[in-house]
């Protein structure tokens, strides 16, 4: 039994099964609204991508999570920036494996 968690109900539950997303109460899957928009294209705006950068800079700070949302907030300005190569879809699937490593305490477990 060592490794294990005991769950809310007194079962045993190895956690990781667990999708930090469900427990967020986030739906996984992508809108075909959403799916639709990664196919447009975003127009170059300067003034977007340097706002979404400075935002970034300001919430970075010493804690893992600051850092997520600063990494977040830089990679959406990306959308905005001609010489990236990205969409939405991309950024989501990207957040959400992060989401996934962190839940399971890192990229070596």
């Amino acid at each position: 039994m060592s490794g294990e968690k005991s769950g809310p109900d007194g079962d045993d539950t190895s956690g990781d099964d667990a999708d930090p997303l469900d427990a967020a109460g986030i739906d996984p899957v992508v809108p075909e609204a959403a799916a639709d928009a990664a196919d447009e294209s975003f127009a170059e705006d300067d003034e977007v991508r340097e706002f979404l950068r400075e935002i970034a800079a300001d919430v970075r700070g010493d804690s893992s999570e600051s850092r997520q949302l600063s990494a977040i907030l830089y990679r959406v300005s990306d959308l905005y920036d001609p010489d990236e190569q990205t969409s939405p879809e991309e950024i989501y699937l990207n957040v959400r494996h992060i989401m996934r490593i962190k839940a399971q305490g890192g990229i070596e477990r």
